[in-house]
């Protein structure tokens, strides 16, 4: 049974599933590529600045959405992990032992690194996601004394992501925000007693919108992340390779959920704005013979980050390369227009490959 204040996935449409799960798998495929094919230490320099950015992003400015203002600081940080996450999709649980002290669980299988996915991620990973996020809870609601001590991490082999939010005595020093004290088991888990979303704000559509969103914003914060950690370069590469094989591994399951039909140039047309549509954008398709034309005339996934670099498109552009190889690997895809360039939408044309003797 799902730990979360939301027993049950809200209804969505198939399209806003297919790229809601597309992007939770890149996601996680970019933490696996960077700490197989670079170094641990680059995967938790780049899980630690996405965090952080997300906290910044998000984390005062959810506290009235979620219904936590004037809650005491411990509790309120747990209640938002619980919440925030529960909205998402994620099983987490709640178990407040104070005014001051508040755990947080997040119980297998680990949202954010599905099935054998936790077997390639390093603690030191899951540690920079801490030091990035839950370290810096008292620094954003000015509180000194409050930290997080962590008990448990899921890759060492215990019960899951666990640990709780502490006011201590004292003003804490940056090292002593995040402490490590395992072995300490937190208490059961009530869904009873644990916090609720404010009742008639969250209906199935609104619900369903931020599950997506959710998955989404992982992605949208941790590609610029890589161009500061790595360079457009190396982002390029990295980001790019792991959307091919991302887009390749997912086509089929995603094709099949968006209704997609043949392996023409028409049909994947029709794939690239099922996912656009999942995502909030609009398209147009222009099909001349056995070739057809794309037009995405917004790019909600990166609205309103200014002075974007190249390489984020082209990392993300990677994800359809992947794709079309699976849907017909004799079509080709050509960007013809970008956004981030200035033009006035993205243009992708899908034609058949030159046969060669």
């Amino acid at each position: 049974m799902p730990h979360s204040p939301i027993e049950r996935a809200p209804t969505a449409t198939a399209e806003m599933v297919a790229a809601t799960e597309l992007y939770h798998a890149y996601f996680t495929g970019l933490i696996l590529t960077l700490a197989s094919r670079r170094s641990v230490g680059d995967a938790a320099q780049w899980m630690f600045r996405v965090f952080r950015h997300q906290h910044h992003e998000k984390f005062l400015s959810s506290f009235a959405k979620l219904g936590l203002s004037g809650m005491p600081d411990a509790m309120a940080c747990a209640a938002y992990h619980y919440l925030s996450n529960g909205v998402g999709g994620v099983s987490v649980e709640y178990m407040r032992e104070s005014d001051r002290k508040a755990w947080v669980r997040f119980v297998p299988p680990r949202w954010i690194y599905p099935a054998a996915a936790i077997c390639g991620v390093p603690s030191e990973v899951s540690r920079a996601m801490l030091r990035g996020w839950y370290a810096q809870n008292g620094v954003s609601l000015g509180n000194p004394r409050l930290g997080f001590v962590c008990t448990a991490q899921t890759m060492d082999g215990q019960h899951g992501l666990a640990g709780y939010f502490l006011e201590h005595d004292r003003a804490l020093s940056d090292d002593e925000r995040l402490q490590f004290r395992p072995g300490e088991l937190p208490p059961p888990f009530d869904a009873a007693a644990a916090p609720q979303l404010p009742d008639g704000q969250w209906p199935a559509e609104r619900l369903a919108k931020a599950r997506r969103n959710y998955t989404m914003e992982y992605t949208r914060t941790a590609l610029p992340r890589l161009v500061e950690c790595f360079g457009p370069a190396d982002a390029t590469h990295l980001g790019r390779v792991t959307g091919q094989l991302i887009g390749a591994q997912l086509y089929a399951e995603t094709a099949l959920k968006c209704g997609i039909d043949g392996t023409d140039a028409a049909a994947f047309a029709a794939f690239m704005a099922a996912l656009a549509t999942g995502e909030g954008d609009t398209v147009e398709i222009e099909l001349d013979g056995e070739t057809a034309i794309v037009r995405r005339n917004s790019w909600r996934f990166m609205a309103g980050i200014d002075n974007l670099s190249p390489a984020v498109f082209d990392a993300w552009n990677g994800l359809l390369e992947g794709a079309i190889t699976v849907h017909n690997r004799f079509l080709l895809l050509e960007v013809m227009a970008r956004r981030d360039y200035g033009d006035a939408a993205f243009v992708w044309r899908i034609r058949p490959r030159p046969q060669t003797r």
